[in-house]
């Protein structure tokens, strides 16, 4: 797979992660947009987002609590998130 074969329907960034992900035999690849995450299950890659981050890093208590960087991600970085991910992601994490 080349990254020029992927870039017909993903970014730049995102089709070179991808073939990385493909070259490394990475264990996940972090992609968020919806684009990406199905072009990298249609090569068979396993995706985790930004969210999936931080329920793992909870619950290793690496940080305590998942509310408020989801607030910054949406409020510094234009993260775009519905309503009922930002209420379901801090539940999944006991807060």
């Amino acid at each position: 797979m080349h990254v020029t074969e992927l870039e017909a329907t993903l970014d730049p960034g995102e089709a070179a992660a991808l073939v990385l992900a493909l070259e490394k035999s990475a264990d996940f690849v972090l992609m968020d947009e919806a684009a990406g995450r199905k072009a990298a299950g249609q090569l068979g890659l396993t995706v985790i987002g930004v969210l999936g981050i931080l329920l793992q890093a909870k619950r290793r208590t690496i940080i305590p609590t998942i509310r408020p960087l989801i607030l910054r991600l949406q409020s510094e970085l234009g993260f775009r998130l519905s309503p009922q991910v930002v209420a379901q992601v801090p539940k999944s994490a006991g807060e």
